[in-house]
Formats: C-alpha cells, structure tokens, sequence
C-alpha cells in the first residue's frame, strides 16, 4: 500500500541543514540530493499530498480542485490542484500539490535544441563546464523518458499522421515520463503499467506516471527528509548564521505564521512561486538583483482544436476505472511533429497530439456550443463524447519560442504578469498558420478559442511558465548565477551564501520544448555544484561535509 510522505505540520522542527521551498522538479531535486548527502532536509509545500486514486475522476471532484486567482478577484481552495492565473494579458495553470505541476502536465522529456544553451541569454559555463550533461543524464536516470513502442497502432496517433502530411515531415513517438511496464523505480518505488486510460493531465490515478512524487520525493524522505504540506511560505530573511523562512497555513493566510530556520534554503516553488517569495522578501529589505521578475515567458506556448474532420481521434481520456471501453486511448501525448527551423531556432516549433481528462468530458458540448462554431456538437449531448463528434475531436499542444520579455510583478502581494502586446508575438500567428493546414488536412476546422465565453477569454495562456529569476553572468543580467545561487544586491557578482534557486525561473529564454527535463537537468547540476563547493556527496555513502 502506498504510503504519505508529508508530515503533520505539529513535527515541524525549529530548524534544519536545508529548506526546500515547493515539490516540483528542482524542489523535488534538492531534497532528494541534499537529503542523501547526509543533510537534515525540510520541504514546504503549499498544496496538499494526492495518493495515487485521490486524483480527481469526474466533473465535481475536478470542481473542487480548481483555483482561480486573478487581481482582486479569486475563487476556490488556496491548494486546489489547478491553479489558474489570469492576468490582464497572458493566463497561467500551474499546479499545486505535492510534487508540483508534475501531477498535471503532459509528461514529456524533451532535450531542447543545442542551440538553446547556445545563446547569450546563458552564462557561458551551462556549457563550458559539461555538466550540463550530466545533470540531464541524471535527470533521465530518474525519471525515465520512454516511447510508448506501440504508438504507431493509436488511433490518435494515425490522426496526427494525417495531419502531418501538411508539412511532409512525419511524426514520431514521443519520449513522456510514464512507465509502461510494471517496475520498481529507482526510489524503490513500485509502480504497476500504464493503463493508457489518457488522464494524465488530470494526476494518474494508476500510478504509472513517474512524477516527482513518485521518484526524488519518495527518495528524499527515504534518506531522512521531513516533507510538509499545506504551509505557503510568504517570505524569506537573512539571519545570523542562515536563513529564516516565514510561512502561512495555505488555507489561512489571515492566520499566525510560523518559521523555520536552516543555513540553506533551495526556493522549488515554480517560476511564479519562487520570484514571488523573492519580491516579498525583497520588499522587507532582501538586497536582489533588479532583474527579479523579469524574463518572464510563456515558451511559445498554445493549445488549440480542430473538429469536423471524418476520421475518429479518440482523444478524450476515459479515467481509470475506465468510462467507456473502446479504442485505446494511450498516455496524454504519443506522437509529435517536429518543425525544427535550420535557420532561426525562434521559428522552430513542436506540434504534438493531446488528450483531455475524462472529467472534463460533460464540458466540452458546452465549450464548443458556446463558441459558436461547431455544428452537430450538440450532438455530443446525446451521444456522449465518446461516439458523437466530439470523439472526432482533436487537441494540439505547441511549444515553440517568444521574446521573453514578460514581467511578473506583485499586485496584492501576488503574482501577476504583465506583458502588454503579448498576443502579438510573432509566434502566435505562426502556430495559428501551421495548425490552420494541419486541421486542413484532416478535414477538420481549426478551433484557437473555445473557451472565449468563459473567464478565460481569448487572452494567450501557458503551462510551461519560465524566467522572473534568470540565469546571469552577473546582477546586472539576471537573478542568480550558473550554480542557481542568488546574487546579492544590484551590482557585482557576489552571491547570498546558502541561497539558491531551483525551478523554472531561473531559465532565462524559451526552450522550445515542454521544460521538466530541462528544469530537472539544471537542479541537478546545481546540487553538483553545491556539492563540490561544501564537499558533500549523494552518490552512494553520505559524506557529511559543511554549508
């Protein structure tokens, strides 16, 4: 039987080695490594630990775990697992629970191109020290990027061939972190075979799905890490010594704070989590670089539909138990087109085949009735989404590249992004040309805004938001430095001793790929560097050195 990680917040001690802010992919990282170093290891999370079957299965269950948060205005739990940013120009998901927005993303482990890292964006030692490498070697060792090898014989997978005659490239399978076969992971964590039931996106209910929560968590608190839940933690201050992080129950902002304190504190909250808490902290006299929430980019990314075309898709996830036995549906992504541009990287882009959670399912008549543009939809009513044409429907996931040039501010002591005139970015017309001839050649109409009616409305949104906290050769160019560590102050390049940033934020540009490999790879290098800088070791005994 599977067991709870986290802790009851009344076994938090006074202090510890290392806090690790958030449990995605770099907090994740962290603990895990830091924890096999031998040190007394601490990780706050903000939303709530989800057992495997705890996820939600259909519409009111998914009600419940929705967050909209927006300005003045927000809208259910404060640790919902769909946490909703809607700004004034761009939205942002972001996920909220243990292990982060790994529970809810697509699960693909993608390698951007070489020429990503080649850009000046970059300190020049991501690439010179080749332990850039490394950190994706490691990256891959846990979380296992695999190709579904029957992906060919999908039958949303034979959609997007015929989509892909649009461009003359074909598609292949994609690499996504799913065990399709029963193992023991490398935490020691046995997970059974992927039931290929869809529901990726809305937590893998089987527990196939290699998330942070099932790999560095388990990992962490094997080697001695205490895991907390429910806490956000508001800001963070210097003291004698270290660090002192303050911090709220999630649900009970309004209520008596607590703190904790540790000699290194690892911020893993996410690119809007972690240059939040850094904007507070530095509105309570934490000297940081003026670039603190710059950068900000939404990675090119879109997600969009095509309808009426006469081939089935089957594109709509059944769940687990399964709602309706038919077709195989497959894991959240199978098969991608890959458009790599040989001569501006800016303009290549991947278009990959999606499926939405089956507890969406008795929404989507409404979506797509609602804007207008699909006759016969109503049809799905009746029929269910299953058989009527909405089993024809197909969705598209896109990322490719923008200019970065967002800004993440506080308003209201929250987050908020602000990037007047995103939706004219260049690659939003071009995703919107490639995917008009992809629905093309399947018969199909391209559908960009199904949800126009809704809160959402028509603005750009993302799930792979990056920056706010980037990498840079100094303080006059980004946030932290190569090893992750914050600079301190304006100018120079000195660093706040025992402080590092471990997420999305600290990318500094578009990666063209969706990022948990990436950010994965990097937080592993970071604890590399951390390592040889306090002569730790995580790689077999724990050899207890100094922070």
């Amino acid at each position: 039987m599977q067991q709870r990680l986290s802790s009851s917040a009344s076994e938090l001690k006074s202090a510890y080695d290392v806090v690790v802010v958030g449990s995605g992919y770099g907090g994740g990282v962290a603990a895990s490594r830091l924890a096999r170093a031998g040190q007394s290891v601490c990780v706050i999370e903000r939303g709530r630990e989800f057992l495997t079957g705890e996820f939600p299965s259909r519409l009111p269950e998914l009600r419940r775990e929705l967050q909209l948060n927006g300005g003045t205005m927000r809208s259910g739990s404060r640790t919902g697992l769909f946490d909703f940013r809607l700004g004034a120009d761009i939205h942002v998901l972001v996920g909220c629970g243990l292990g982060g927005g790994s529970l809810i993303n697509a699960g693909v482990g993608l390698r951007p191109d070489a020429r990503v890292f080649a850009d000046a964006a970059w300190p020049e030692e991501i690439v010179r020290d080749g332990l850039l490498d490394l950190g994706f070697t490691r990256a891959s060792a846990m979380l296992r990027p695999s190709r579904y090898p029957k992906a060919q014989e999908l039958t949303k997978y034979r959609a997007l061939e015929t989509a892909s005659a649009a461009f003359g490239v074909a598609p292949v399978a994609a690499p996504v972190v799913v065990s399709f076969e029963e193992t023991v992971n490398p935490a020691g964590v046995a997970q059974p075979a992927c039931t290929l039931c869809g529901d990726c996106c809305s937590g893998c209910n089987v527990g196939a799905k290699n998330t942070v929560a099932m790999t560095y968590l388990p990992d962490a608190r094997a080697h001695g890490a205490d895991i907390f839940t429910e806490l956000a933690v508001t800001h963070i201050a210097k003291r004698d010594g270290g660090w002192r992080v303050h911090f709220v129950p999630s649900n009970e902002t309004d209520a008596e704070g607590g703190f904790v304190d540790a000699r290194t504190v690892v911020l893993g909250a996410g690119t809007l989590g972690s240059t939040e808490i850094l904007l507070r902290s530095r509105e309570r006299g934490l000297a940081l670089s003026d670039r603190l929430g710059e950068g900000f980019s939404a990675n090119g990314d879109i997600i969009a539909f095509a309808l009426g075309g006469a081939a089935r898709v089957n594109a709509i996830g059944v769940g687990e138990p399964p709602k309706f036995v038919g077709d195989t549906i497959g894991a959240c992504v199978a098969g991608q087109i890959e458009l790599p541009d040989g001569a501006d990287l800016d303009c290549s882009m991947i278009i990959q085949e999606g499926v939405l959670p089956s507890a969406l399912a008795p929404l989507l008549p409404v979506f797509f009735i609602s804007g207008g543009r699909i006759l016969g939809a109503a049809q799905s009513l009746i029929k269910g989404v299953y058989q009527g044409p909405l089993s024809h429907l197909h969705t598209f996931f896109v990322v490719s590249h923008d200019d970065a040039r967002g800004r993440i501010r506080l308003d209201n002591g929250r987050a908020q992004i602000h990037w007047p005139g995103v939706a004219e970015q260049p690659v939003y017309a071009r995703v919107d040309e490639a995917l008009s001839k992809a629905a093309s050649a399947v018969g199909a109409r391209y559908i960009k805004s199904p949800l126009a009616a809704t809160t959402m409305g028509v603005k750009p949104a993302t799930a792979h938001p990056l920056g706010g906290c980037g990498m840079g050769e100094d303080t006059a160019q980004g946030v932290v430095n190569h090893k992750c560590q914050v600079f301190a102050g304006a100018k120079g390049e000195g660093v706040h001793a025992g402080l590092y940033v471990c997420d999305g934020a600290v990318i500094p540009r578009s990666i063209g790929v969706n990022p948990l490999l990436t950010i994965t790879a990097l937080a592993e290098r970071a604890m590399v560097h951390l390592a040889r800088d306090h002569n730790l070791g995580f790689d077999a005994e724990a050899k207890t050195g100094t922070m």
